[in-house]
């Protein structure tokens, strides 16, 4: 049975949906992605989801286990570098391309000791714009390659009271 994957490009515009054979391999990916028009080379790395590390190149061999729906990145980009600014507090750190702003959010608000009332009422926004990414959003959906960080605050949420 084939498995449903959608193959996100670090630059580019929207998911490619695709399928992966059952026990796939890494000839198999790289010819899914390569049916895709998605060139391959030493300085793209391939991340399955949220994975911090890159999958390892291997021109055979099987993938490790790809569940039914997953992200596939293909990016330039081995970590972003991730600036968050709170009040008058700078906090960084590196994370995956695949990782999703949920996650960034959720170390935030530990870094800086929110509590759960204060995280809640609280939201990531893009530095110096009104731009603020859903929490499912992957970090390089947020970058131009082949530039590798991006810029947040944590601004609180205007919600109307009534």
């Amino acid at each position: 049975m084939s498995t449903i994957v959608f193959v996100q490009v670090h630059g580019k515009d929207g998911l490619n949906e695709t399928t992966l054979p059952a026990g796939a391999t890494h000839e198999d990916l790289n010819t899914v992605l390569k049916n895709l028009g998605i060139e391959l080379d030493y300085d793209t790395y391939i991340f399955i989801d949220e994975d911090e590390e890159p999958l390892e190149r291997k021109r055979h061999g099987p993938l490790p286990k790809i569940k039914h729906g997953c992200r596939i990145h293909i990016s330039r980009c081995r970590k972003i570098k991730v600036s968050t600014h709170y009040l008058e507090k700078t906090a960084e750190r590196a994370f995956a391309p695949g990782a999703r702003v949920k996650k960034l959010k959720a170390w935030v608000v530990h870094e800086f000791g929110l509590g759960r009332h204060d995280a809640a009422e609280h939201v990531l926004q893009l530095c110096n714009s009104t731009d603020r990414p859903s929490t499912d959003t992957p970090l390089h959906e947020l970058t131009k390659a082949p530039v590798c960080s991006v810029c947040f605050d944590l601004v609180p949420e205007k919600r109307v009271e009534g």
